[in-house]
């Protein structure tokens, strides 16, 4: 399954890289710092870096929500354990349970 997502996409990658060779100044503006890389190169490379990015970001998220699902899941068997452990309580002697008071009382 993953190569058929594979090929295609390095089959455009490549096919982008052959068609995309001028050179082109890359340069740093504070600094005299100029690289001379092909466009394509260029591209690719800022493109990869903007996915790390991504990545980063969603994996980030993902921790987040993680944590919120075992906090929750621990919230969850402690309320069972409680239920289990009420429920395991004998009833009173009388066999009834509390009785509300009377409406207007």
């Amino acid at each position: 399954m993953r190569l058929l997502l594979a090929v295609p996409v390095l089959i455009i990658l490549v096919a982008f890289a052959l068609s995309n060779r001028q050179v082109v100044q890359l340069g740093l503006w504070p600094t005299d710092i100029v690289i001379d890389a092909p466009l394509s190169i260029t591209i690719l490379v800022a493109s990869g870096l903007f996915f790390i990015v991504g990545a980063l970001m969603t994996w980030g998220a993902g921790v987040v929500t993680a944590s919120r699902a075992r906090h929750a899941e621990r919230t969850v068997r402690q309320l069972e354990a409680e239920v289990r452990a009420l429920k395991a309580q004998p009833r009173s002697a009388a066999g009834t349970a509390m009785a509300l008071p009377p409406p207007g009382a």
